[in-house]
This record gives C-alpha cells, structure tokens and sequence, in this order.
C-alpha cells in the first residue's frame, strides 16, 4: 500500500517541486532586473560572435566576395583542414609550444618560490626583479627578444662570437630547427613568475609545525618537500598549470611579432594561423573552422578548471 501510494504521489511531488521552483523565482524577479543589462551584453559580445563564428564554419568565402556572397559547404571546411599537411604541422607545433611552456613556466616557478620561501638578505628586491617579465608589455618584450636574437646585430649572437664559440651569429628565429625552441625560452622567461606568485601564496598555507616535526624525525629536505610541502601544493598547482596551458594555447603576440609564423610556418601556432588565414587571406570559413576546433579544446580545460576549483573549494569545506 505504501509502495503504491509513492509511486502515484511520485508525479505530484514533482509538479510540486516545479510549481516551488516557479514561485521561487517569481519571487525574485526583480533581482533578475539588476542582471538583465550584463546578460544582454553576454550575449551580444560573447553568445552571438560564438553562434555567428559556428554558422561561418559551414560557408566557403572566397577572397573576391564579401561576406553576404557566402556559399554553404557543409562540414567541407572541416574535412579540407583535418586533411592538410599544414594543420596537422601547426597543431603539432601548438602542442609542443604549450606543453614544452607549461611545464618549464611551472618547474622555474616552483624553484623560484621554493628559493624565494627561505629567508635571506634581499629577498624582496629579488622578488620584485623576477616579477619585472611578468609586469612589462608583451609587445616591448616580444622586441626587445627579437633583436637579441638578431642574427647580425643580436646579444647573443656578439656573445657567441666574442668567446670564440662561433664564427657567425646563429641564425636562432630565422632556421626552421631552432625557431620553435627560441621562442619557447622567450615565453617562459615571461610566464614562470605567475607560476612562482601563485606557487609562493600556495606555500603560505603549508603548516610549519608539519614541517618541523618532519625535520625531527630526521626527513631529508626532499622528503619533506615530496610528503608535507608538495600535498599542499596540489590544489593551486593543478590551478596554475590549467591557466598557463589555457594562455599558451591562446598566446598570439609572441610568436607573431617576433617570427609572424615563419619560417615556413615552422613557429605558426594555431593562433597565428587563424590570424592569417581570417585577416590575411580573408578566407573566413576556414578560419572559423579552426576557431570551433580551438573553442572546443579551450572549453575542455576549462571544464577541467572548473573541477580543480570545486574540488578544492570541497577539500576546503571538508576541513
């Protein structure tokens, strides 16, 4: 008798839990009034560029037509990108710019906040002077290493040939082999002091009584890092290494002024490569269809971000 009662009340309790859900939110509709402007303008600046950018995907534009001639192809733009020699080499030069910046961006932070967590005469003034790659314009610092690495008039080069090491300057963002790693060092110089900010506040929280009573039952220094110091570093490591590898795989202003994707495409990214392609050679579609493909891979470590923040905020409301 119960079990039938609760399987006719089942419906009633869930038209119910509507009907209070509705009444709720009646309740609040003037608090929707005071967000309605930022919605709408979500929606114009963010909602509408992503729908129009998907619809293009789906036209060819010819550079002779405006874009009101566009004709529909379907998922050709698509199939002609997955299918070309070009993609698949600036993919795999997306991938390893990322991953090669992420992890050297991250393991110079955390070297630099461990170091930086100790104290020593001077410790603020080296601080402020590590945070200065950070801090300065993109743009200066992105000529500033393009003329050091001049292959005629650059630091590095004069250096080179003034030990003796070489006869020449090596031509470092003009080769093929050596652009790609050449810039690589110029973005991590400028990404590890994040990763030291965010790894320094994550040390604060790292309990020094743990500490201690490691170092009183005799832990060495690196088992003291690896079982009190590196657990509490998880959280905003985890955070950290998301954000510099969403940044890396939208980072334009590196690579474009100092290489502007050559040589032979040998330093583009896909960043650059949509660039290109939308504002260079005004082939839209195209140029949507790899922004899609860029959207859904930034959305997905944005998921993941999403979960790294509500798993911490979790452990924290646990604790």
């Amino acid at each position: 008798m119960t079990m039938a009662t609760g399987l006719v009340d089942a419906p009633l309790v869930a038209k119910a839990k509507r009907l209070g859900f509705v009444q709720q939110a009646w309740a609040h509709r003037s608090d929707y009034l005071y967000v309605l402007p930022a919605i709408v303008v979500m929606l114009i600046v963010i909602a509408y560029p992503i729908y129009y950018t998907v619809e293009l995907s789906f036209f060819t534009t010819p550079p002779s037509l405006q874009l009101r001639d566009k004709e529909f192809v379907g998922i050709d733009n698509y199939t002609l990108i997955l299918s070309s020699d070009v993609f698949w080499r600036v993919t795999a030069n997306t991938f390893i710019w990322t991953l090669a910046s992420t992890a050297f961006a991250f393991i110079l932070g955390l070297g630099s906040a461990l170091a930086l967590n100790q104290e020593f005469i001077g410790r603020g003034v080296l601080r402020a002077i590590l945070i200065i790659p950070w801090v300065i314009s993109a743009v200066a610092a992105s000529y500033i290493w393009k003329w050091i690495y001049h292959s005629d008039f650059g630091l590095i080069g004069a250096v080179l040939v003034g030990l003796g090491l070489t006869n020449r300057p090596p031509n470092l963002i003009d080769s093929v082999g050596t652009v790609l790693p050449s810039l690589i060092v110029v973005n991590v110089w400028r990404e590890f002091p994040f990763a030291m900010i965010m790894l320094t506040a994550g040390l604060q929280t790292v309990p020094d009584q743990l500490l201690r009573a490691a170092k009183v039952d005799g832990a060495s220094a690196w088992q003291r890092f690896w079982h009190v110091t590196f657990p509490h570093l998880q959280g905003v490591s985890t955070v950290t290494i998301l954000l510099l590898a969403v940044s890396n795989f939208n980072s334009f202003i590196i690579p474009w002024i100092m290489t502007g994707g050559g040589p032979s495409n040998a330093s583009h990214i896909w960043i650059t490569h949509i660039y290109e392609l939308a504002f260079g050679r005004q082939r839209w579609g195209i140029a949507s269809a790899y922004s899609v493909l860029l959207f859904l891979i930034l959305m997905t470590l944005g998921y993941f971000y999403v979960r790294a923040l509500t798993r911490g905020e979790k452990r924290e409301g646990v604790a």
